[in-house]
């Protein structure tokens, strides 16, 4: 894979619909808990390692079709967050480390995955900018059911919304872990800012 690489029309267009109410409606879904490079973002965080992927398709059934297809066979280590954007909302530029909360010797992932599930009509602003050393190597305009792939070590930010409606992504960071730092891993949890949580860790970026 060359930086990154796109794949359209990934599922059933009711699979999409099917996923945005789910979430929607998911008890766990809340002001984010991710740091402060996400303004005004809304979502939550599923932890795991493969070894408790059934345990992930039990709470967790709508996100199963995307785990079997965007799941990569290197990787042990996975996290997984609906991601919802409105109107002013952003992502800065950051890498991605999120499991450096609990094993402080991870490296970034090996890759990180980005399903649309929903953008509004004619958006403004929403791209995925991906970089490295400051030399801007993609800008993605998000289209509705396109799987993106990009190299985990890449520094990527979210340009400002500047339309009404929402963009909801499904991202997951997956991991190549040591031995050792699996160890350090949770095998299944989440993190949520709703009060149905009781995990609220803050994401760490680089």
């Amino acid at each position: 894979m060359k930086h990154y690489q796109q794949q359209p029309n990934a599922f059933p267009s009711d699979y999409l619909n099917n996923l945005w109410g789910e979430i929607h409606a998911c008890p766990y879904f809340a002001v984010n808990n991710l740091n402060r490079d996400f303004v005004g973002t809304k979502g939550f965080s599923v932890v795991f390692t493969r070894s408790h992927l059934p345990t992930v398709a039990q709470k967790f059934p709508y996100f199963q079709p995307y785990l079997d297809l965007a799941l990569q066979p290197n990787c042990n280590a996975f996290y997984l967050n609906p991601l919802l954007l409105k109107e002013g909302s952003r992502v800065d530029p950051h890498i991605d480390r999120s499991l450096r909360s609990y094993c402080k010797t991870v490296e970034p992932p090996t890759l990180v995955s980005v399903l649309y599930v929903r953008v509004p009509e004619n958006m403004e602003g929403g791209e995925l900018v991906l970089r490295s050393h400051k030399r801007q190597l993609g800008q993605i305009k998000p289209q509705v059911n396109t799987l993106v792939y990009f190299q985990g070590d890449l520094t990527h930010s979210v340009n400002a919304v500047k339309t009404p409606g929402n963009r909801l992504s499904l991202v997951c960071e997956q991991y190549s872990l040591s031995e050792i730092e699996l160890q350090e891993i949770p095998q299944f949890t989440i993190e949520s800012r709703s009060s149905q949580s009781t995990s609220k860790k803050k994401k760490y970026a680089s």
